[in-house]
């Protein structure tokens, strides 16, 4: 784990070699002080030589402004360096993710990769800090220290030699209480950032079903969760204080009362060695021993907790893609025909689940019109996403205009199979922004066309900004059907060889949908279009449609002929033709909100009665079945 998390430092490991260097470099100025301060005391104040007090005052000016110096440096080369392999990190990470597969990505939770891209590689940074800096530091301080206290006297030294097992006894113990718990607290950590991603991303739910005191309940348990192994983790990390102040104050009570006594019996001829200047060397030294062993312990408290974080973190860094590129991958698509050869597809690895898709055998041709129509969770969705390879077959073989998807460059293969996934997603941008995701490098007026065929200029030109209106994140200030069309036109903007549309007009009015379907045939005829829907009237204008039922293919013919053959389908075309309809094959969410009467009569063609008022059906009445097919 740690060679893993130290090759990301990368272009700043000068600046992380340099760091315990100036560190070394200031822990000798700093212990070199007491000695000069000792000799300034003995000489020149006690011996009352003002040549020796000035040329120990200057000395000791000097090692003070070297001691900055390098203090700065040591705290500026640590930040730089810390900075930077956190940064590392972070795109390290960032970049892996970008090459996840569907499958790479179901392992780890979104609020989990947050905690770990944001609170992990913070606590990774500031440990690589005291690593650095402190870690060098303190060591090298406490033995320096430790050295010139037996230098100045062997027997008071043994006092801090005992000081140090007491404290290396307790401190053992507090870490190893404390470092149990920091371990947990990133778990929860993981569930205070699902709960708040969850809350925000929903709030418009949260506030439709007047739920916000439940999501409040829940985030303050999250909240609670993260509080209550923090306040007993800190509890213990507490009883450092006390147990330092306590060996700090008996050592200094200790060094006081034989210090003193050595001082006079050195005084009175009764010894030599201990002048009052060493006596006030070795309180400095005291101190800085306790201090250091003090900073030692939090050290190991903080690496503890980033030990939990850095197995987070290369757990990111090591997942291997599932899905690879061959050695010499195919990168032309001849064109769009698609063909199933005895096809088994599980989400969960070999043996550790059913299969989803069971033995599909099944041969669309290029240009086809294909309707997809089944129950929820019967597959469709799996089986399509099989033939932009976002998840790779358990048995059998996909191939796209005649070659395996597995041959396929990915990146090559994804260009030409557009896939308007059934969560449609726009990000925070203009229009023009979201729509040259299809294309980069795409002109306004081929967005103008895209949107056309995807009956997305309808409500584009009534905004005020028009292409340049800006979309929040989420899309979040676009209705539904608006949504859906804009993903649509992203889509057709990439000019793929086959398009996927995974229930990705279920937004839309019925009518739009007919539009829109009218579009593609026109034109992009040499396109292979799937259309996966709930809604018989989005499918049967199709050439063919499939019918899914637990994972297989119950039938695949044209409209006409499944009504004859097929039970299933003759049920889902009567459930829906025999009522009156959804309310949204009228009216769409965003023609609803924008609902103009003048313009409704001049949509009309010559003719035509006007329509009915919302609202102005008698209840219980109902369209006959021929009014509902000429829908």
């Amino acid at each position: 784990m740690l060679k893993k998390l130290a090759s990301h430092v990368k272009q700043y490991k000068l600046s992380a070699i340099l760091t315990p260097v100036c560190a070394a470099a200031e822990v000798v100025m700093e212990v070199l002080i007491p000695l000069v301060m000792a000799e300034l005391i003995n000489q020149g104040i006690k011996g009352a030589d003002m040549n020796a007090l000035m040329k120990y005052g200057l000395i000791m000016m000097a090692l003070s402004l070297v001691s900055l110096f390098f203090g700065v440096a040591c705290a500026h080369l640590a930040s730089h360096a810390s900075s930077g392999f956190g940064a590392n990190l972070r795109d390290a990470m960032y970049t892996n993710v970008q090459r996840f597969s569907f499958a790479n990505i179901d392992k780890f939770s979104t609020a989990g990769l947050v905690t770990r891209m944001t609170t992990d590689v913070m606590n990774i940074q500031n440990s690589f800090q005291m690593i650095t800096r402190i870690a060098v530091r303190s060591p090298l301080s406490l033995i320096f220290s430790l050295v010139a206290a037996v230098k100045v006297s062997g027997e008071l030294s043994l006092i801090f030699l005992g000081a140090i097992v007491v404290l290396a006894i307790a401190l053992s113990f507090i870490i190893r209480a404390a470092s149990g718990l920091f371990s947990q607290v990133f778990k929860k950590y993981d569930a205070l950032n699902a709960s708040v991603q969850e809350n925000v991303g929903a709030i418009r739910v949260v506030k439709a079903f007047v739920r916000e005191e439940h999501e409040k309940q829940k985030f303050q348990k999250a909240s609670r969760g993260v509080y209550d192994l923090f306040v007993k983790a800190e509890k213990i990390i507490a009883l450092n204080g006390p147990i330092m102040n306590l060996v700090v104050y008996t050592v200094t009570i200790l060094l006081a009362w034989f210090g003193a006594h050595m001082v006079v019996e050195t005084e009175l001829g009764m010894r030599i060695g201990l002048e009052e200047g060493d006596l006030t060397a070795m309180f400095d030294y005291v101190m800085r021993i306790l201090m250091n062993l003090m900073m030692l312990s939090m050290i190991f408290v903080s690496l503890t907790m980033s030990a939990a974080a850095g197995k987070r973190i290369v757990e990111v860094l090591d997942e291997e893609p599932s899905l690879t590129n061959p050695e010499e991958p195919v990168h032309d698509v001849a064109d769009g025909s698609i063909d199933f050869n005895n096809v088994s597809f599980t989400y969960h690895a070999e043996g550790s689940g059913d299969d989803i898709l069971e033995d599909i055998d099944l041969h669309i041709r290029s240009g086809e019109t294909v309707g997809i129509i089944g129950g929820t969770g019967c597959g469709k969705s799996s089986l399509v996403n099989l033939i932009s390879r976002l998840y790779d077959v358990k048995d059998g073989s996909v191939c796209v205009g005649g070659v395996d998807v597995r041959r396929y460059d990915m990146e090559a293969l994804r260009n030409q199979v557009a896939v308007v996934l059934q969560k449609n997603v726009l990000f925070s941008g203009t229009i023009l922004d979201n729509l040259r995701w299809g294309k980069e490098d795409a002109t306004l007026e081929e967005c103008r066309e895209a949107c056309r065929q995807a009956c997305a200029d309808e409500f584009i030109e009534r905004m005020p900004d028009k292409y340049d209106t800006f979309i929040e994140q989420g899309g979040t200030n676009v209705s539904g059907g608006q949504k859906q069309r804009l993903c649509i036109a992203r889509a057709l903007l990439k000019k793929p060889r086959v398009l996927i549309l995974d229930d990705s007009t279920s937004a839309v009015d019925t009518a739009t949908d007919a539009k829109i379907r009218k579009a593609f045939a026109e034109a992009i005829p040499g396109t292979t279009k799937l259309i996966i829907a709930q809604r018989v009237a989005s499918v049967q204008d199709a050439d063919r449609i499939i019918v899914m039922e637990d994972g297989r293919i119950a039938a695949f013919d044209t409209h006409e002929k499944l009504l004859e053959t097929c039970e299933i389908y003759r049920e889902i075309y009567e459930t829906q033709t025999s009522g009156s309809g959804d309310f949204d094959e009228t009216n769409s969410d965003e023609d609803v909100k924008a609902y103009d009467p003048n313009r409704e009569a001049e949509s009309r063609k010559p003719g035509m009665p006007p329509f009915p008022p919302m609202g102005s059906m008698k209840p219980g009445k109902k369209p006959g079945r021929k009014e509902a097919r000429a829908k």
